[in-house]
């Protein structure tokens, strides 16, 4: 195991906002910077997204739910309106839709792949 501190250390300021595309599909108004690469499942599992204002992300799954904060601005999911500071977990196979009105940033924990439905 690498014990070098700094080998982990993410300098979120420092990376490029990204389009989110996943699968082929480009979701409009939705930027992605990851923050942990899982080699062995060949994708990120912690991840900022960041949606302009209108911006939304279509009905989906988690199978082995997600943990969410918002860190800016404000998003509707599963018809609860979340603000700034604002954590939830969703546990597994808890389907739901993201959209957010003014525009926010999120940190998202998502340890196995979304399943778009």
């Amino acid at each position: 195991m690498n014990t070098n501190i700094h080998d982990y250390i993410v300098k979120t300021e420092q990376k490029e906002w990204q389009p989110l595309i996943e699968k082929g599909i480009h979701y409009e108004g939705i930027f992605v910077k990851s923050l942990k690469f899982d080699p062995e499942k060949n994708r990120s599992t912690s991840i900022l997204l960041k949606f302009e204002p209108g911006a939304s992300y279509p009905y989906h799954n988690h199978p082995a739910g997600e943990e969410l904060f918002i860190m800016e601005g404000d998003a509707t999911i599963a018809g609860a309106r979340l603000e700034k500071g604002d954590y939830l977990y969703t546990p597994p196979n808890f389907k739901h839709s993201v959209k957010s009105e003014q525009g926010c940033t999120i940190l998202f924990i998502v340890p196995e792949e979304v399943e778009i439905l």
